[in-house]
């Protein structure tokens, strides 16, 4: 049975919560770690806005969320291959991202290269979907990042934004999108060059691909991108598949 919150406090403490749903502060504090629960850390202690409580609370009680699925899916470093029915689920696929990469306390990049939607457009997108952006853009901790041209030039703009991460101990979570502008040939040895970089590394890459344009490469080639990435995410209106590239067997 649910107890009371501290009336008139916004921001609260794991114990706040802990007491008022009946769980341990261990729970509390684990459903921060792992992006359940949306938080900040301040100090030592998490803080939990009493909106983010009651946002969490309704998601609670509908069957279990894509920021679960893909939270229990991701690895750090990690380097993913997502593929969305339609730009809405492909958003959501970002929103959830980078609401686990906030839960590590990491820094957020979201690149642009084949967006149609503005950024007060995605900013306004990701609030809709649970990600507080305009929070952490404010902490420094997420950015928007024009794109280079060309757009071989991703493992440089990784390197120096894991460099900033080193500094502040702090992974890094970035977002991509397959970009149109490169041909196959060219998107796969950027690719190779981009595996190669990510390992050993505290940073989580994951680039995003509309099924529209998947259904437009030959089959060799969709099987070359599969395993290029360390793992693949394909998410449509019917469902939800996780799958991971595993070394071969030994003979």
């Amino acid at each position: 049975m649910y107890r009371t919150l501290p009336e008139g406090k916004e921001l609260l403490h794991a114990e706040d919560i802990a007491n008022y749903l009946g769980v341990s502060q261990t729970t509390v504090w684990r459903w921060c770690r792992e992006g359940e629960l949306p938080c900040m850390k301040i100090a030592r202690g998490w803080r939990i806005r009493r909106e983010a409580l009651e946002t969490f609370m309704r998601r609670s009680e509908r069957s279990e969320t894509l920021v679960g699925r893909l939270r229990a899916f991701l690895e750090v470093p990690d380097n993913v291959l997502a593929v969305a029915q339609n730009r809405e689920l492909m958003h959501s696929l970002d929103a959830a991202f980078f609401r686990i990469g906030a839960a590590h306390d990491g820094i957020l990049v979201k690149f642009l290269g084949d967006e149609s939607a503005s950024e007060d457009e995605l900013r306004d997108d990701f609030e809709s979907k649970g990600f507080d952006v305009r929070r952490l853009e404010g902490e420094g901790r997420f950015r928007f990042i024009a794109e280079s041209v060309p757009a071989g030039g991703r493992p440089a703009e990784l390197w120096n934004l894991l460099e900033e991460g080193i500094e502040e101990g702090r992974s890094v979570w970035a977002n991509f999108n397959w970009t149109q502008r490169m041909d196959l040939d060219e998107a796969f040895g950027q690719q190779e060059r981009l595996s190669d970089f990510v390992e050993d590394t505290q940073l989580v890459v994951k680039t995003a691909v509309l099924e529209d344009a998947l259904d437009q490469w030959p089959g060799a080639d969709l099987r070359r991108a599969q395993v290029l990435h360390s793992g693949t995410i394909w998410l449509s209106e019917s469902g939800l598949a996780l799958s991971r590239v595993t070394p071969p067997p030994s003979s």
